[in-house]
């Protein structure tokens, strides 16, 4: 489905012109999954409601959530992520197509959370909405009211961490640690978008800011050598473990989502990245 040949797992990709050429399809469910950083001041409901794909629901990351826990949207239990995707219309069955405004920057969060609850036939429009507007293909603000089906969670724990994971994991070393924030936060020089949060990074981690993974001009995710190279050039080996992390578990998964293209099997999300670990407390933080 995707254009790069040499991805593992192209699946994990469709193009706008397979989506154009599926969006009638009853087994196929598109979700707009924007997301925007506290600071953008943006309401992606607000947004989705004046302009969406034609047919796709709003997957909304903030809700779809734990609300049980302070930390921002934190994953929520298997019987909540089944009710919340069963009332979009969406079961078992049905392939999932998940894009945001950006691009790429959160609608790799709900492919992961798809594939966390067992979920496999979930995949990222490559370049998003940009490139689907682009192209002239048809977006509307038709509320979207698709009949309810049911969908049942099956938890992998295998592709979640938690802090006690990853402090364990200062010791042992056992897994990679990716950072997908920018240089500057990673380093401590610019600030973080919520206010509490010391700068740096966990110890030891290598950074690797998200957006490199993708075509600056078109969006569209780099092909299998770019994305290898560039996890190369930040010291990544592929075939090891890794645990990815950004500023509160969403563009962590565009660094699990580009793993996977190029075959990476042992990758996992630190949950509450730098909004949990960033947070005063007993958590080590390095910088420069």
């Amino acid at each position: 489905m995707a254009n790069d040949p040499a991805y593992v797992h192209p699946e994990a990709l469709v193009s706008t012109e397979w989506l154009a050429a599926h969006l009638n399809d009853p087994k196929v469910r598109v979700v707009d999954a924007t997301y925007h950083l506290p600071t953008a001041k943006r309401d992606p409901r607000a947004e989705y409601t004046a302009e969406h794909i034609a047919g796709a629901s709003f997957f909304d990351v903030d809700g779809i959530s734990d609300p049980t826990n302070d930390l921002p949207h934190m994953i929520p239990k298997p019987a909540d992520f089944s009710a919340a995707v069963s009332a979009l219309g969406i079961g078992n069955d049905d392939h999932v197509v998940c894009y945001d405004s950006y691009g790429l920057m959160s609608a790799a969060r709900a492919w992961w959370m798809f594939r966390l609850f067992g979920h496999d036939k979930v995949s990222v429009l490559d370049g998003g909405l940009p490139k689907w507007k682009r192209e002239g293909r048809p977006v509307d603000g038709k509320p979207v009211i698709a009949p309810k089906k049911t969908f049942t969670a099956r938890f992998r724990p295998e592709l979640v961490r938690k802090k006690e994971d990853v402090k364990d994991n200062l010791a042992s070393r056992a897994a990679q640690v990716l950072d997908a924030r920018s240089a500057g936060r990673f380093k401590g020089a610019d600030p973080e978008p919520r206010a509490g949060l010391r700068g740096g990074h966990i110890p030891g981690s290598c950074n690797l800011p998200y957006n490199l993974l993708v075509d600056p001009d078109t969006k569209a995710v780099l092909p299998a050598a770019g994305l290898k190279a560039k996890f190369a050039e930040a010291g990544i080996d592929p075939a090891r473990p890794v645990i990815t992390s950004c500023g509160s578990g969403v563009t962590a998964c565009v660094l699990a989502l580009g793993l996977h293209l190029i075959g990476a099997d042992k990758v996992a999300v630190y949950d509450g990245s730098w909004s949990e670990w960033g947070l005063p407390g007993d958590t080590p933080v390095a910088s420069a």
